[in-house]
């Protein structure tokens, strides 16, 4: 089946997706059966009444939300380690985890493009609370710009809550959950994307790049023109980890000073973190960096560095060939030692353009999930944002 699917082409995908999630829309309102077809049908899954039951989008928030609910919440998320967060779409068995949760966490900044239908389709007698964990955060667009983002999506769901993105947003709806960290999904898309790319940048780079700038044409994934990858920067996962906090509360009032507790303990190593990179990063010689994807738009904002991407807001973006040649002249004109690549995508067009350039690679992680290999290692959030300072270090000496 997954060799099937990577067969088909790009615009085929789309137009499956566009078929398949409504779909799943329709069966995830009408029935509320538990053996149905949004049943997971995992044998291995442990729930705890007594715990609150979260599910996450992407592993940053599900990072924040384990270390803050501690041992009061049982917290799942959607996307299995290994996936790329752009490659994903979410299928019954999801659908299925999020009727039965409490609370559902999701980073927004446009990132979940799939959010809207998938809230539509949770069952009619779910009450779980759903929470944008970017709100408060000052957004980037594909261009490199920032601005505001208070309260973004009001989303008005058929028979639902309405939505208030300042951390503490409500979807009035009912259940439990009855999930697995396994991360197991029903869809046969590994490492393959159905991304449209209206709204992202097709400028051609000139001679200076600005931060969070991207050497795209119109293929890849739509963000709606705003960069999502706001959890990249200490500072922004300051900002989120306080909304989780705030999530947590609302459903749990009993254990709030547990969950004030926690969020203290991490707010600790965050600014511990951020510190880092506030004195670190302000001693090195140069300030540009070039990476396979435009994913470090706010760490370069809120540490005084230059992004050049290869390959925009999507890792599949197809960059044309005169972005190359601007690439390759930044490289020169700034001295840069390297190409950061990413592990969750091919590393090929990087390490071609280092070779071309003759200069070498490193890996600058954006942390939207983790590998088997750092889950078995214990690694975590913390860790490869330490394991990203000392590459960057390296690379702007």
């Amino acid at each position: 089946m997954i060799a099937k699917w990577n067969q088909i082409g790009r615009g085929a995908k789309r137009a499956l997706v566009a078929v398949a999630l409504p779909a799943l829309v329709l069966a995830g309102c009408g029935s509320n059966d538990s053996n149905g077809a949004g049943s997971s049908g995992s044998g291995n899954e442990v729930k705890s009444e007594s715990k609150v039951q979260v599910i996450t989008s992407i592993y940053p928030v599900y990072y924040l939300a384990k270390e803050i609910g501690g041992e009061h919440a049982d917290v799942v998320n959607l996307i299995p380690a290994g996936v790329e967060p752009h490659d994903w779409t979410p299928g019954s068995k999801d659908l299925k985890r999020a009727s039965q949760a409490q609370l559902f966490l999701y980073n927004g900044a446009g990132l979940e493009g799939w959010v809207d239908q998938f809230l539509k389709g949770l069952n009619q007698d779910a009450t779980v609370v759903t929470a944008e964990m970017s709100a408060g955060i000052e957004l980037i667009d594909g261009d490199g710009h920032s601005h505001s983002h208070e309260s973004e999506d009001d989303h008005a769901h058929e028979g639902e809550a309405d939505h208030s993105h300042e951390g503490e947003d409500e979807h009035a709806h009912e259940g439990e959950a009855d999930h697995s960290h396994e991360g197991e999904d029903d869809h046969a898309h590994e490492g393959e994307a159905d991304h449209s790319h209206e709204g992202e940048d097709e400028h051609a780079h000139e001679d200076e790049a600005h931060a969070g700038e991207a050497a795209t044409d119109d293929h890849g994934h739509d963000h709606g023109g705003v960069d999502p990858h706001t959890w990249v920067s200490p500072k922004s996962a300051l900002i989120m980890a306080e909304n989780v906090k705030n999530s947590f509360v609302q459903v749990d009032e009993a254990n709030r000073d547990a969950y004030e507790a926690n969020y203290a303990a991490l707010k600790g190593k965050l600014t511990e973190l951020d510190n880092k990179f506030t004195e670190q990063l302000s001693t090195t010689d140069r300030k540009e960096i070039v990476t396979s994807h435009q994913a470090f738009g706010y760490l370069s904002r809120d540490y005084g560095l230059t992004e050049l991407s290869i390959m925009g807001l999507s890792p599949d973006a197809e960059p044309r060939a005169q972005d190359l040649k601007n690439i390759a002249k930044f490289v020169e004109e700034h001295g840069v030692k390297y190409i950061f690549f990413e592990e969750l995508v091919s590393p090929e067009l990087a390490q071609t353009l280092a070779r071309e350039a003759k200069i070498d690679t490193l890996v600058l992680n954006p942390i939207e999930g983790l590998t088997p290999e750092q889950e078995a290692r214990g690694e975590d959030f913390i860790s490869l944002m330490e394991a990203n300072l000392q590459n960057l270090m390296k690379a702007l000496q």
